[in-house]
């Protein structure tokens, strides 16, 4: 009783498998290299995500921190640091964060506000 009923799964999905759909031969032939569409990239996709998910999380932290540090100088002196050397020099932070690679920290003493940009 199992058997026939095997054989008849198999059958149905080896039919399903073949469909006649027109989109699946030109895309066979045009496929391009995006990340995802070729399972020998997978492990180059997968490595490319992990750096650019550290990338990400070290911008972000890196810039909170700096927030942090120029509201704590804002707070204690009533202004804006000059620059961010003035953070260390004034004993605020130990030291700059070095930047994610490939970019560097922009910061605008006007409004105390320090963002990360790609280095040119």
């Amino acid at each position: 009783m199992k058997t026939p009923l095997y054989a008849l799964s198999c059958c149905t999905l080896l039919l399903a498998g073949c469909a006649n759909n027109p989109n699946n031969s030109s895309a066979s032939a045009t496929a391009t290299n995006t990340p995802g569409s070729n399972p020998l990239n997978a492990p180059s996709d997968y490595l490319g995500a992990i750096v650019d998910a550290k990338q990400r999380a070290v911008k972000t932290i890196d810039t909170v921190s700096l927030d942090q540090a120029i509201q704590a100088f804002s707070a204690e002196h009533g202004r804006y640091p000059k620059d961010l050397n003035e953070l260390v020099q004034m004993k605020v932070i130990h030291r700059l964060p070095d930047p994610p690679y490939g970019m560097k920290f922009v910061y605008d003493a006007s409004n105390g506000s320090v963002k990360v940009e790609k280095q040119q």
